[in-house]
């Protein structure tokens, strides 16, 4: 059974005409690359003059759940009527002492705990950056030598690391872990990968991430499955932070982690798609994608591998406010679906918010193909 990803009726379902007209709006804007490099500053002024409530009715409405987690309530509502759950992510960016890092644990604990024992949450996320400081995650990546000062910044971070583990273990609650850039995700892979052997023995509860731009990670998962015998838990995406990789690579000169070729990026992405759906019975994945294709592709090899739609093995995921038509295509058809929903004050996600426009507007085809769907659902209700 396929799935059709161009039906915009079951897509849009849950967006009224002004909702429509709004993010057509929005997502035109992305076309102009001015507005992306300025928008953090022009954001910033606009919530410091006291119009606050025109960032939080424009992008922060389009991506975001609200400013805590009792506002996402109403996004959490509207994606459960079509069957699709949500991933609460707090998603302040950008901070870098240990009182805010006790303070971003702490956001993430309430996230596991609205997720205990409630089907509309299915999993929990964190940035291991969002409790620990990426100079420490460097550092230790790279075998520098360390202060004592950051040994014991090192120590605290991994006790809110293991707490959030612990937590999501004990509440029976899947946990994802970001990926970051390739000179911290050294120090986050040993993390994972020890969460996973500590956690994972009965059932798949820790995941982590594997950036597929990155020409090393098909190994890893492969060396991962073949080294390990507990449950392994996968989020499969392209990656987020391309320019910057690539940059730093050249001027430090080194070999540039990422994929020669888009194409290159792709073929891996679908090689890791498939390697985990072949081992299903001990990986776990969640294909998080907004490619046709892939998620195509995990459709088919699915149907292949004689595996459920339903079978919670295997879930499918994009961001709020992005690629519905894939997302509530997927989850009309009866496979596992579930959206990143953004949470946190509007001026600490301005950066993230940023950072996903600039991503997706860099995506060759990404822009015009929301723009194409949501303009031919605008046409089709007024022909109806």
């Amino acid at each position: 059974m396929g799935v059709n990803f161009d039906n915009t009726e079951i897509a849009f379902n849950t967006k009224s005409n002004a909702d429509l007209k709004k993010a057509r709006m929005l997502f035109k804007s992305f076309d102009f690359p001015f507005l992306l490099s300025v928008g953090p500053s022009l954001a910033k002024i606009v919530v410091f003059i006291g119009l606050k409530g025109l960032i939080k009715n424009t992008i922060f409405k389009q991506f975001c759940g609200g400013e805590n987690i009792d506002d996402c309530n109403t996004a959490i509502e509207v994606l459960d009527k079509s069957g699709i759950g949500t991933i609460l992510d707090y998603s302040v960016e950008g901070e870098d002492d240990e009182e805010t890092f006790d303070k971003t644990k702490n956001e993430i604990v309430g996230t596991i705990n609205a997720s205990k024992g409630n089907n509309k949450i299915p999993f929990a996320v964190f940035k291991v950056t969002g409790i620990m400081a990426a100079d420490i995650l460097e550092k230790v990546s790279s075998n520098q030598n360390l202060t004592s000062k950051d040994e014991i910044s090192l120590e605290k971070g991994k006790k809110r690391f293991f707490e959030i583990c612990e937590l999501a273990y004990n509440s029976n609650v899947r946990l994802f872990i970001d990926a970051e850039e390739s000179w911290l995700q050294g120090t986050i892979d040993n993390l994972a990968d020890e969460a996973m052997s500590k956690y994972n023995q009965e059932t798949c509860i820790v995941y982590n991430t594997l950036q597929m731009y990155r020409h090393d990670r098909l190994a890893k998962l492969k060396l991962d499955f073949e080294t390990t015998t507990h449950y392994l838990g996968y989020k499969l995406v392209r990656g987020a932070y391309m320019e910057k990789e690539r940059a730093r690579a050249k001027t430090m000169n080194y070999e540039d982690p990422i994929q020669i070729d888009k194409k290159s990026t792709d073929e891996d992405y679908n090689q890791a798609v498939k390697f985990c759906i072949e081992n299903s019975e001990r990986i776990s994945i969640c294909i998080g994608t907004h490619n046709e294709e892939s998620s195509a592709l995990g459709v088919e090899l699915m149907n292949k591998n004689h595996i459920q739609s339903s079978d919670s093995r295997v879930y499918f995921s994009q961001l709020l406010g992005m690629s519905d038509h894939i997302s509530f295509n997927l989850s009309n058809s009866g496979f596992n679906v579930a959206k990143y929903v953004p949470f946190g004050p509007v001026l600490s996600v301005i950066p993230y918010l940023t950072r996903r426009a600039q991503e997706n507007s860099g995506v060759a085809g990404q822009m015009s193909r929301e723009l194409t769907l949501i303009e031919r659902e605008i046409k089709r209700r007024k022909t109806n």
